[in-house]
């Protein structure tokens, strides 16, 4: 898959009072995104409570480039930025662009994978290795090697 994009949908909720896109908008774009593609993977929430295993976040970073006004025509892409070779860790970036290309907002993401019932780190099962592999890759993409 060469990318991942949704169309954004701004509702007049998400302006702060000078009319821009509030900061933690970006974010829920982000985890929309996310999510709306582990689904279409196969990867749900009922597989994961099945097989105990969840993403978790370690950090989520917004860099804001240019200003979005209501009325803007806005889409989101998901790309893989960085992916452990045992699919453990994961670094994933989203840009938030204009339908005229103009790049608004990049957010980047780090991330592991939990057992939900050690709550502790933990390799996903294979769906999940799977729909990390089905990623559309970043232009800088990289495989990182298992610390031994």
């Amino acid at each position: 898959m060469n990318e991942y994009t949704q169309k954004i949908t701004l509702r007049w909720a998400d302006l702060d009072p000078n009319y821009h896109v509030r900061h933690s908008v970006y974010y829920d774009w982000g985890a929309t995104i996310r999510t709306d593609f582990m689904n279409a993977q196969g990867l749900t929430l009922e597989i994961m409570q099945k097989e105990h295993f969840g993403p978790v976040l370690f950090r989520e970073e917004c860099v804001f480039k240019r200003e979005i006004k209501f009325g803007d025509d806005l889409t989101i892409n998901y790309k893989a930025f960085k992916i452990r070779k045992d699919f453990a860790r994961f670094s994933m970036v989203h840009e938030i662009l204009k339908a005229d290309g103009t790049l608004c907002a990049v957010i980047t993401v780090d991330g592991a994978w939990i057992d939900t019932q050690l709550r502790k780190l933990t390799i996903p099962a294979n769906i999940g290795k799977e729909m990390i592999e089905a990623l559309p890759k970043a232009s800088n993409f990289e495989w990182i090697e298992i610390p031994v």
